[in-house]
Protein backbone atom coordinates (compact mmCIF):
# COMPACT_ATOMS: atom_id res chain seq x y z
CA UNK A 1 0.00 0.00 0.00
CA UNK A 2 1.34 3.43 -0.93
CA UNK A 3 0.84 6.87 0.55
CA UNK A 4 -1.17 9.50 -1.32
CA UNK A 5 -1.12 13.27 -0.89
CA UNK A 6 -4.56 14.77 -0.45
CA UNK A 7 -5.90 18.21 -1.37
CA UNK A 8 -4.72 19.67 1.94
CA UNK A 9 -1.22 19.88 0.40
CA UNK A 10 0.16 23.43 0.40
CA UNK A 11 3.08 22.52 -1.93
CA UNK A 12 5.66 23.58 0.66
CA UNK A 13 8.18 20.99 -0.54
CA UNK A 14 9.03 19.57 2.89
CA UNK A 15 8.17 16.01 1.87
CA UNK A 16 10.11 15.68 -1.39
CA UNK A 17 13.67 15.55 0.04
CA UNK A 18 12.57 13.12 2.78
CA UNK A 19 11.46 10.40 0.35
CA UNK A 20 14.13 7.66 0.17
CA UNK A 21 12.83 6.37 -3.17
CA UNK A 22 12.28 9.75 -4.88
CA UNK A 23 8.60 8.90 -5.36
CA UNK A 24 7.34 12.45 -4.75
CA UNK A 25 6.94 14.96 -7.57
CA UNK A 26 6.04 18.66 -7.33
CA UNK A 27 2.97 20.23 -8.91
CA UNK A 28 0.00 22.29 -7.78
CA UNK A 29 -0.02 19.70 -5.02
CA UNK A 30 2.72 17.12 -4.63
CA UNK A 31 2.11 13.63 -6.03
CA UNK A 32 3.43 10.25 -4.89
CA UNK A 33 4.23 7.57 -7.47
CA UNK A 34 2.57 4.47 -5.98
CA UNK A 35 4.96 2.17 -7.84
CA UNK A 36 7.97 3.75 -6.08
CA UNK A 37 6.43 4.35 -2.64
CA UNK A 38 7.61 1.90 0.03
CA UNK A 39 5.06 3.04 2.63
CA UNK A 40 7.74 4.33 5.02
CA UNK A 41 5.83 7.43 6.17
CA UNK A 42 8.82 9.77 6.02
CA UNK A 43 6.76 12.27 4.01
CA UNK A 44 3.93 12.25 6.54
CA UNK A 45 6.33 12.83 9.42
CA UNK A 46 7.50 16.20 8.04
CA UNK A 47 4.28 17.52 6.48
CA UNK A 48 2.97 20.60 8.32
CA UNK A 49 -0.64 19.96 7.19
CA UNK A 50 -0.77 16.14 7.36
CA UNK A 51 -1.48 15.82 3.63
CA UNK A 52 0.26 12.45 3.01
CA UNK A 53 -1.95 9.59 4.15
CA UNK A 54 -1.84 5.81 3.68
CA UNK A 55 -3.91 4.88 0.64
Amino acid sequence: MAYIINDDCIACGACEPECPTEAISPGDIYVIDADKCIDCGACAAVCPVDAPKPE
